[in-house]
């Protein structure tokens, strides 16, 4: 009998790399957070996108760095570990995880609550099955096939998103007796807003762009991935970027400041406005049903993860660390992170969502440090002013999210503080009560 595969295999290349990447971080969620975050930025929506595009930018140009010099599938718990050490390394890994695990239960969540408000007739925990159930079976059918179908999800998420922002521009430009000049100053900066709301409002919009970091995990499935996986990880923050300011700018000229009867359907009343109820609904179907491809990009990057730790024997490798024989994929895990999805159905939304901030903005903090530290280490074989330019955003990004850490609800703190003893415990377990080293960190260097 052929022992166990332990390595993935080599399937992506760089356009597939993107498109997970924008699966991950769902090209539409734009046009449901608009009137969140034009509220709290007083009508500059577009100013506190793009200022959260910056803001992310600096935690990516570090990821890019570290993923280039050890091309594994770790992410942060793997840069973390090689450069600061393995317990940070561990930790790094461990409060990532509360992003990966239940970040994919609250994308299905989230689909099958708007596709049960679309279709009342059938209940939120059966369409919760029937979105676990076919993800899955896509990501256990293998990363190329996940691949395909995500991409022409996004494809066709970006296509609804791009109609919708043309119907609402030509309502804007048929509307009689409009200074577009003027608004279009108003949506970047008016009287109202100030720095502290746009600060406020590019905190929420930064939840947007959460994600882009799950492209690491692809590296070892990936063709060169040094190359592959820095270009990746910075082109889906920067495309996304220029989708959110971009729709965000179209959506505010329709509707300038940043007063809402209900800001979180803002972005649903704007398009029935513009186009008409049926252009609505067809458009919000459309948009529900290319979103399914995010929950197969978060199933299959947040697999990865698990099944790196479990390869390193910091997570029990016979369950994190296995892979199946025909596809090659870390089936438990897939089957896992389902399991967990299906709890969602216990959950309402607000509850779900405070479970996957936490982890993600204190997790980007140590890969910073670790791109700080990597670079003084290869301080002599850099050129003097890049080193300057890279350690500047990782300052950068420390400091950035740090602030975005101190913008969380208390609830997701009480959940954080007790995701950190469990995991305190599971290396007290691994260690054998600290008596043992913690299990070598894969770098893939």
């Amino acid at each position: 009998m052929s022992a166990a595969p332990t390595t993935l295999l080599t399937r992506l290349g760089l356009l597939g790399v993107i498109f997970f990447g924008l699966a991950y971080m769902a090209p539409g969620v734009v046009t449901s957070t608009f009137g969140v975050v034009s509220q709290a930025s007083h009508g500059v929506a577009p100013t506190a996108y793009l200022v959260a595009t910056l803001a992310m930018s600096l935690t990516a140009v570090s990821y890019a760095t570290l993923s280039r010099a050890f091309p594994t599938s770790g992410s942060s718990y793997s840069y973390v570990g090689n450069v600061l050490g393995r317990p940070l390394g561990f930790f790094a890994g461990w409060l990532i995880l509360l992003d990966y695990l239940f970040l994919p239960m609250v994308a299905w969540l989230i689909q099958s609550i708007y596709l049960n408000a679309q279709f009342p007739a059938i209940p939120i925990w059966v369409w919760l099955l029937i979105n676990v159930g076919l993800t899955t079976a896509i990501n256990l059918l293998g990363i190329s096939l996940a691949s395909r179908v995500n991409t022409w999800l996004t494809v066709v998420a970006m296509a609804t998103v791009a109609a919708m922002t043309l119907v609402i521009a030509v309502a804007v430009f048929s509307i009689a007796d409009v200074d577009l000049g003027a608004r279009a100053g108003d949506a970047i900066w008016n009287s109202d807003t100030s720095l502290t709301a746009i600060g406020t409002a590019a905190a929420v919009a930064a939840y947007s762009f959460l994600g882009f970091d799950a492209v690491s995990t692809l590296s070892e499935e990936t063709r060169n991935p040094r190359r592959n996986i820095p270009v990746g990880i910075v082109a889906v923050v920067l495309i996304g970027g220029v989708i959110f300011v971009g729709v965000s700018f179209v959506m505010q000229l329709m509707h300038p400041g940043g007063q809402f009867d209900d800001p979180d359907i803002a972005g649903y009343t704007m398009s029935v406005a513009a186009g008409g109820q049926v252009f609505a609904d067809v458009t919000n179907l459309l948009s529900i049903v290319a979103g399914f491809g995010s929950g197969i990009a978060i199933q299959a990057t947040s697999s990865r993860l698990l099944f790196v730790i479990g390869r390193d024997g910091a997570l029990p490798g016979t369950i994190f660390g296995r892979l199946s024989r025909t596809f090659r994929v870390p089936w438990v895990n897939i089957l896992i992170i389902a399991a967990i999805g299906i709890m969602g159905s216990g959950l309402d939304l607000e509850r779900a969502t405070s479970l996957i901030n936490f982890g993600a903005f204190l997790s980007f903090a140590l890969v910073n440090i670790a791109c700080l530290r990597f670079l003084w280490r290869r301080r002599s074989e850099v050129p003097r002013w890049l080193t300057a330019v890279l350690a500047t955003a990782a300052v950068g990004g420390i400091l950035t999210d740090l602030y975005l850490f101190s913008q969380l609800h208390e609830t997701a703190f009480m959940f954080g503080a007790g995701w950190l003893v469990l995991g305190v415990g599971v290396l007290a377990w691994v260690t054998r009560g600290f008596r043992r080293p913690i299990p070598s960190i894969s770098d893939g260097a």
